[in-house]
């Protein structure tokens, strides 16, 4: 059995009251230790290295340096999530590979799902030698320790990114692979899916209704279409 491992993190942000509601939500969950928080992001930078975090928190409008400069400098750090005010920054963001994007101010909801997501995402890394798929005519194998699950690929409803690995949601539980959700929609056996969000990949048929923010799928589950997918959505029930 694999347990969970402590989360090391940083928390960068030069706002002196946004710096310290950060450092007061993370001591919420135990299992994540703050290994410094800083208003410099060169402070930051030089530190980072010697600490080696596991997940990186930066406000993306900062004098000196910004965040995204900040992140392109710690891309070793496994995951980033980056708190800032200014929305339209997000698509910059997840192309520096950011793990969640917070918008300022955020509720402790909204801040218990991102470290949910961290911690799952930790855990996976952690046990990833036990996870592997092969694929075939119209079935997905999938290695869970020594056990091979067979899935029929019409039972998948939706995929979901997780940095690396996969999340494959069906009807009645998830399973996760180590391969990204860009890689996986590639191969042909999942050409019914389609891209819905940079998280998500929902199967065609499951989907029962959307509009330009949201998809709902046939088990009442309702995900997020990405700014940069509406037009694909559309195109499809055009066609």
């Amino acid at each position: 059995m694999i347990h969970k491992k402590e989360i090391t993190c940083i928390i960068v942000d030069d706002d002196l009251v946004d710096r310290l509601t950060t450092v007061s939500f993370m001591k919420e969950y135990p299992n994540f230790r703050v290994l410094g928080y800083y208003e410099s992001p060169r402070e930051a930078l030089a530190n980072a290295k010697s600490l080696n975090p596991d997940v990186l928190f930066v406000d993306i409008d900062m004098p000196e340096l910004d965040g995204l400069e900040l992140r392109g400098q710690l891309m070793q750090i496994p995951a980033c999530v980056f708190i800032t005010g200014f929305p339209e920054y997000a698509l910059e963001g997840y192309e520096l590979e950011a793990f969640d994007y917070l918008v300022k101010p955020f509720t402790s909801a909204r801040f218990e799902k991102m470290i949910n997501r961290l911690e799952e995402y930790f855990l996976i890394r952690a046990k990833s030698e036990l996870l592997s798929h092969t694929l075939g005519a119209d079935t997905i194998f999938i290695k869970e320790g020594t056990r091979q699950i067979k899935l029929q690929l019409h039972e998948i409803i939706y995929l979901e990114a997780m940095k690396d690995y996969t999340s494959i949601n069906t009807v009645n539980r998830r399973y996760m692979i180590l391969e990204s959700i860009s890689h996986l929609i590639k191969e042909k056996e999942f050409t019914n899916f389609i891209r819905i969000h940079r998280s998500y990949a929902v199967q065609k048929h499951f989907i029962k209704q959307y509009n330009s923010l949201n998809v709902m799928l046939a088990n009442n589950c309702t995900l997020p279409v990405g700014r940069n997918f509406k037009e694909t959505l559309q195109n499809l029930y055009q066609q």
